[in-house]
Formats: C-alpha cells, sequence, structure tokens
C-alpha cells in the first residue's frame, strides 16, 4: 500500500501483463522486463537507461543491438523488433547463437514463468521482420529526397559528399561495387537483393543507393547489423 500525502492509503498499481493487449507501455517507461529473469528465473536489477540484459548470456546492452519478445493472448512468442508491442518483455542479445540457446534450453519459458507457444519459424520471422524494416526505412528516405539509386547519381552524391551511407544489392557485382565506392570511406552495407532493393524504388532491380547522413543512415547501419547477426552472415558493413 502507498499512502496519499494526506495519509490516504491506496493500493499499488498492478504489474501489465503481455494477456492484456490493451495495455501499451512505451519500451522506455517499462519499470520491470522479463528479460531480467535469467535462465535460473531469478529477478535481477533493472538496467538504467537504455540497456537490457539478455536472458540468456546475462550481458546488458544497449537495446538497439538487441531483441525484444513479447507474449500474445495466447501466451505465443511475438517478436517486437521495434520495440513498442504492449506486454513486459524478454530481450536477447542480437546473435544467432544465442537465439539457438534461447530455444533449446527453454530460457523464454523460464523467462515468462510459464509454458511458451514458440513459433518453428521464429528465426525466419525474425529475419524477414528485419528485412521489412530495413526497406521501410529505404522507402522513407526516398520519399523524403534523402535517397537516391543507379551508379551514376550514387557516384554523383560520392563526389559531392552528399552521402552518408551506401546500400548495396547483397547479389550485386563485387568488383562493381569496390569501384564505385573506391577508398571514399563511406560506410555501406548490403543485405538485401537487388530485386528488393529495386521494389523501393518502383523498378525492377536496384544495386547501388546511397542515404543522406543523419537518423535514417544511422538506423540502417543498425538494422543491418541486427540482421547479419541473427542470419549468421555479413551484412556487408564497413567502409
Amino acid at each position: 500500500m502507498q499512502p496519499l500525502t494526506d495519509g490516504t492509503p491506496v493500493p499499488a498499481p498492478l504489474d501489465p501483463t503481455p494477456d492484456q493487449p490493451g495495455q501499451a507501455t512505451a519500451p522506455e517507461a517499462e519499470s520491470h522486463e522479463l528479460g531480467d529473469a535469467g535462465e535460473d528465473g531469478q529477478p535481477d536489477p533493472e538496467p538504467k537507461g537504455p540497456m537490457r540484459r539478455c536472458i540468456v548470456t546475462r550481458e546488458s546492452l544497449p537495446k538497439e543491438a538487441m531483441l525484444r519478445f513479447v507474449l500474445g493472448p495466447g501466451r505465443e512468442l511475438v517478436p517486437d523488433l521495434g520495440g513498442r508491442l504492449p506486454g513486459r518483455g524478454m530481450w536477447l542479445s542480437a546473435r544467432a547463437d544465442v537465439l539457438e540457446r534461447a530455444l533449446s534450453r527453454g530460457a523464454f519459458h523460464r523467462a515468462a514463468r510459464g509454458q511458451v507457444q514458440l513459433p518453428p519459424d521464429l528465426r525466419a520471422r525474425i529475419e524477414t521482420g528485419l528485412k521489412g524494416r530495413i526497406r521501410d526505412q529505404v522507402g522513407l528516405a526516398r520519399r523524403a529526397g534523402q535517397a537516391v539509386s543507379g551508379f551514376q547519381q550514387v557516384r554523383e552524391w560520392l563526389q559531392a559528399k552528399r552521402a552518408g551511407l551506401l546500400v548495396e544489392a547483397s547479389d550485386g557485382s563485387l568488383s562493381e561495387r569496390d569501384r564505385l565506392a573506391g577508398r571514399r570511406g563511406t560506410p555501406m552495407v548490403a543485405v538485401l537483393t537487388a530485386k528488393e532493393l529495386g521494389a523501393v524504388f518502383g523498378r525492377d532491380h536496384a544495386v547501388h543507393v546511397a542515404i543522406a547522413p543523419g537518423r535514417i543512415a544511422d538506423m540502417l547501419v543498425q538494422e543491418a547489423g541486427r540482421l547479419a547477426a541473427v542470419s549468421g552472415i555479413a551484412s556487408g558493413a564497413g567502409t
């Protein structure tokens, strides 16, 4: 019981549960996360700031380097890649080996303190979701005039120092990529195919895309890193 200033006691608020989808809680405002319980089910102190504890490795990492999961109404495990779904979260380091350990060792059941319905294609759902977020960010940059595609236009942006990030098709020519980027030191990611990039620009395919410096470019690097780590393949990120 928590007393009011006039001495009248009132009940303490109940914690939101993942089985009540109507109770949305902003990730930054969550005072407790299921991710703070380790594989032994024992809670740990809530990390300060935008840090979360992995339920497998026990490391506290920035949220941007992790994956959040919540329980749906039927206690099915739902990847919350944007970190905005209601419910108490379970956090994993965004790594393929950590995800496999969580599934094989029952980490989600222990963190949720009960049975959890695990999708058989969980890893594929995560990869598909992260790719979708990357496509959305490239599309946002295009609509905001912060992205161009095509070898010549990208080269002009590079020469004018207008490019903060190169997004290259993962199945594009490596020699052409090297010829375009040269030694300019511009960060680069390559996690979408030419067909997937082309769909963003209303074309059959796109191989070279330049993104202006700023928040969108930073988000793309972040999401490409998570996708590469979960899928276990190189993102092509570099300079």
